[in-house]
């Protein structure tokens, strides 16, 4: 007879369809799949399914984008055939400064996702994915709202599953879970873990509309709580020591003289005082 020794890690619409399928009834996320083996940017094909009427759950995958984004404008490298890059559309019945929390519910799914396949990872405040202090994963909301109203969100996430070398000037910084684990991980496996983490996370969330549920958990993968922090901040760059995050998702740092600062994640950058994290 033959054995099956090992299979290839496909990233298709077949493939990721037939998992899902198969994950019985109840489940939202993914209700949509749109795949592409390639594309610009995933959350732009979200936001364009958004505006013809995609319904929350939709799922856009690709197997590489050419202009993937994070966040502040920077650029996300995004090879083929060995990454997962998707984005998951909602349409929140919140307010629209609520829906900024969303980036950490997906960093939490995303979180215990990857340490379900036996790595070790942490969150670098507020939705980097770490591991050994280097990065695996970045994640980019964005939202079409008026002020008082969301049209709809999107949540994008690159993720290094099995990419096993880094351009020089990221090699210090990145790797991937491959690296970390030892072996080859299948991504439309990972994909559907993130997903069925990202309902149960999102469902404590609409709760309150804020992370109050899910601070325990958020906060035993925080990689910055009680640690040295150097705060990014255009009105002014300060050290401290964070303390961990509140209900609306800012990290709470306290200063050398005892103040303690909320930082809102959509206005500065925060580093740890002697390297990345």
């Amino acid at each position: 007879g033959y054995r099956l020794k090992a299979s290839p890690d496909v990233v298709g619409e077949d493939e990721i369809k037939s998992r899902f399928e198969n994950r019985g009834e109840g489940h939202w996320a993914g209700c949509r799949l749109m795949y592409f083996p390639e594309t610009g940017s995933t959350n732009i094909d979200a936001k364009k399914a958004a505006e013809e009427g995609a319904p929350e759950g939709t799922l856009v995958v690709t197997d590489c984008q050419n202009t993937g984004r994070g966040r502040r404008g920077r650029s996300w490298a995004s090879p083929k055939g060995c990454n997962l890059y998707f984005t998951l559309l909602l349409r929140p019945d919140c307010k629209p400064e609520q829906a900024c929390m969303l980036t950490l519910v997906m960093a939490l799914a995303a979180a215990e996702a990857v340490e379900e396949l036996g790595i070790n990872a942490g969150i670098k405040w507020p939705n980097d994915i770490v591991a050994h202090g280097k990065k695996v994963c970045g994640i980019l909301t964005e939202m079409s709202a008026e002020p008082d109203y969301i049209h709809y969100v999107v949540i994008g996430c690159g993720i290094n599953v099995n990419q096993m070398d880094f351009p020089e000037e990221i090699s210090a910084t990145a790797t991937s879970l491959a690296l970390e684990k030892g072996e080859r991980i299948t991504r439309s496996a990972l994909l559907l873990s993130i997903m069925e983490h990202f309902e149960k996370a999102y469902d404590k969330f609409r709760e309150t509309w804020d992370l109050t549920a899910l601070l325990p958990a958020y906060h035993s993968y925080l990689l910055n709580k009680d640690a040295r922090v150097r705060v990014l901040d255009p009105k002014g760059e300060f050290c401290g020591t964070a303390r961990g995050i509140n209900e609306a998702g800012e990290l709470l740092v306290e200063k050398e003289d005892g103040e303690l600062a909320r930082v809102y994640a959509g206005e500065v950058s925060v580093r740890g005082v002697y390297g990345y994290v």
